[in-house]
């Protein structure tokens, strides 16, 4: 039985033959042929839409490790989203040292690397760091809001090189200037790169407010260059800044950083102080209700508005009253009285 062929597809030894452009030594054909039949149909390949050349090779590895909330994996997928230029991995052991993560950047072929790292299910840390050499920095993530759950307005295109906007505390400060070229080499998308769309329509932003780095993300309009919010939005609050990879000297460390669990020993004080203000206050209140009373002397001119009330003349009563019958049925109570009733009519009559 001969083997069935597939469609669309050609018989064996009919295969297509590529078309050859002419050697220099062949004449090149003439604009038509002179038969006044349809010229041949060409093909053309558009060319590609940046001209330039991929030199900035930043790749930055963007994975977690587990325990994570579902807000934090989508504020994960949110910036894989936002940076073409990410990779991402799978979600490394708690029990693994941070060190390992060097090697998976190595494996990956990354440079640098946003790891976010959750602990007791509730508290969410991120590591920015520049593999292998350093330096890196460790943050608390706070007030964590998603694109999903935001439902902003504003919208850009994917793929879209942003706009990095700094405060100008980034450069007065030395810590703040280290912090700032490391988002610059992370969020920065890399010109030319193959993922990126040659456009400028949104611009991420950097402002320090409370000791703290708030991450915000605007579209750009075009018709008035104004700035519409598209998320997702999120608030650094910096621990420490490390001189090797996730891990070595300490170059600073935040004097306003308060761990959470400090903050939440804190609330937990502070209710415990409530509760044992209200119990003094009540213990005093049955002190005073127990204390003796103070005498007050008479006031003579109490007596002007007292009437005296008229006599009434005692009544005393000589026959001893009528018992009731105790009936719990009601309808026999009826009828006793209206038996009453009669007797008392018969005998008036």
């Amino acid at each position: 039985m001969a083997a069935k062929r597939k469609r669309g597809a050609l018989p064996a030894g009919k295969a297509k033959r590529a078309r050859s452009a002419p050697s220099a030594g062949e004449a090149a054909p003439e604009d038509g042929p002179r038969d006044g039949s349809m010229p041949p149909q060409e093909y053309s390949i558009p060319p590609p839409v940046s001209q330039g050349k991929w030199k900035n090779k930043e790749r930055v590895l963007i994975f977690s490790s587990r325990g994570i909330n579902f807000r934090t994996r989508h504020l994960m997928q949110d910036l894989r989203t936002l940076m073409p230029h990410s990779k991402a991995d799978t979600k490394m052991d708690r029990k693994d040292q941070l060190f390992v993560i060097n090697e998976v950047c190595e494996m990956k072929n990354c440079n640098k690397c946003i790891f976010f790292e959750a602990k007791k299910k509730q508290d969410l840390y991120m590591w920015l760091s520049n593999t292998p050499q350093g330096p890196s920095a460790k943050f608390l993530v706070q007030n964590v809001h998603t694109l999903a759950e935001l439902k902003m307005t504003g919208n850009c295109l994917r793929g879209s090189r942003p706009l990095l906007s700094f405060d100008p505390i980034f450069d007065r400060e030395p810590h703040y200037a280290l912090l700032k070229e490391l988002f610059i080499q992370i969020f920065g998308t890399p010109q030319y790169h193959p993922k990126s769309q040659p456009f400028v329509d949104h611009v991420f932003t950097f402002t320090v407010t409370d000791e703290r780095i708030w991450f915000r993300n605007y579209q750009i309009i075009e018709e008035d260059a104004s700035l519409v919010e598209i998320g997702p939005r999120f608030v650094l609050n910096l621990i420490k800044i490390f001189q090797g990879s996730f891990g070595g000297p300490t170059l600073y460390e935040n004097p306003h950083y308060q761990s959470p669990n400090m903050h939440r020993r804190l609330i937990r004080l502070s209710v415990a102080a409530k509760f044992r203000e209200k119990q003094q206050v009540k213990e005093v209140q049955k002190i005073k209700k127990k204390g003796t009373k103070v005498l007050v002397q008479e006031d003579p001119t109490e007596v002007v508005f007292e009437t005296p009330a008229e006599e009434k003349p005692v009544e005393i009563q000589l026959v001893k009253p009528e018992s009731k019958p105790i009936v719990k049925d009601k309808k026999k109570l009826r009828k006793i009285q209206r038996k009453k009733q009669k007797k008392l009519f018969r005998t008036e009559g």
